[in-house]
């Protein structure tokens, strides 16, 4: 009977934590909006609670809700959090560090030296625009039309919504240059043999041009075209290598040695995503060299549970915002085969994502 009681209570408590878990979302969100992971940078990476309050910029009336936040954060492994005794000895107080998740969050130098700073994804991920179509999913399934749950919040897809709301836009924009520059350096180093012997690469939707410069930095052999809708490139200047396209992937892709998707398809229905890969396959075509296309993006299934985790709540997501999907292999190969694809290879070196070579 003890036994059967445990289990009761231990099912009731995982309710509450699956119930409440938007929490754990939003004290990452004020995690980066107070920018701890900056002070504590500052501070040389660790910093007691004290310490801490006197780094951020917190007014008087909020400083007693820091340490209830800080549980919250260190409890979810954001951060570490040990005691250690204050100096005159009338108690314990805490000291807080950074490790490798958190540091990920420090906006000025990230690992190795490398300006990653994947606040800025966390700041897209925590949107209103997006948690409120979230909020749409239990509603979207019950209801027969063909809006999205992002539609259902906000009145327009997210790409509508983008090219008309400058802030979103901006939102937007830098977390996928953050994010292509966390990319690119792992791209680079566990996967150069991609960009060895080309002269030739567009990246289809490459925003900015972070992950372009990234490559031609490492290989300034190559040169990189990135193509784009008008509203995402717009100030984006060539230099050096790298030259930004104007257009539409939809209907055209210039011709290249490789053509990247880099975190594109999982945004596009199968039909889209044939026809998008059947104009790459057409752009490789045309070149002097063996052309590939180079597609990184999730391979569904992951042996490692805390990945496979990430890829199954990213797939929640995708169907929120365009009622696309991250796929298993089973589906990357049909889509591949309809779109004149005869080999593959699957590289899951990426964590979530995988890098996948395509050749005709």
């Amino acid at each position: 009977m003890a036994m059967a009681s445990a289990e009761l209570l231990q099912a009731e408590a995982d309710l509450v934590r699956h119930s409440l878990g938007y929490l754990k979302s939003m004290a990452l969100h004020s995690a980066v909006k107070l920018g701890i992971a900056d002070a504590l940078h500052r501070c040389g990476g660790s910093a007691s609670l004290p310490d801490l309050l006197a780094t951020l910029p917190l007014p008087p009336s909020k400083q007693p809700y820091l340490a209830r936040l800080m549980n919250v954060l260190v409890t979810l492994g954001i951060f570490v959090a040990e005691d250690a005794p204050v100096a005159d000895g009338d108690g314990a107080t805490c000291v807080y560090h950074l490790n490798t998740m958190s540091r990920f969050l420090v906006s000025d130098t990230g690992i190795n030296g490398s300006a990653w700073r994947l606040s800025s994804c966390i700041l897209m991920a925590t949107t209103p625009q997006i948690v409120g179509s979230a909020l749409q999913l239990g509603k979207w399934f019950q209801n027969d039309g063909e809006a999205t749950p992002f539609v259902m919040a906000n009145g327009r897809s997210p790409y509508i919504f983008a090219a008309q709301d400058a802030e979103f836009n901006s939102v937007f924009n830098e977390a996928m240059a953050a994010d292509s520059r966390y990319l690119a350096d792992l791209v680079v180093r566990e996967c150069s043999d991609v960009f060895k012997g080309i002269t030739s690469l567009v990246d289809v939707a490459g925003g900015t041009g972070t992950m372009a410069r990234a490559i031609t930095k490492a290989f300034p052999h190559v040169k990189c075209s990135v193509l784009d809708l008008p509203h995402v490139i717009e100030g984006s200047l060539a230099q050096d290598n790298v030259e930004f396209i104007a257009g539409d992937m939809m209907e055209f892709i210039p011709s290249a040695d490789r053509i990247l998707l880099k975190y594109v398809l999982h945004n596009w229905s199968d039909a889209d995503c044939v026809k998008i890969l059947t104009l790459c396959r057409e752009a490789i075509a045309h070149g002097t060299k063996e052309g590939k296309v180079i597609v990184i993006d999730e391979v569904v299934g992951s042996p490692t549970q805390n990945i496979l985790e990430a890829q199954l709540l990213m797939d929640m997501q995708m169907m929120s915002l365009f009622t696309a999907k991250e796929r298993y292999e089973q589906d990357w190969n049909k889509i591949f085969k309809e779109a004149g694809f005869i080999n593959y290879k699957i590289y899951p070196v990426l964590g979530v994502r995988s890098v996948i070579e395509l050749y005709i």
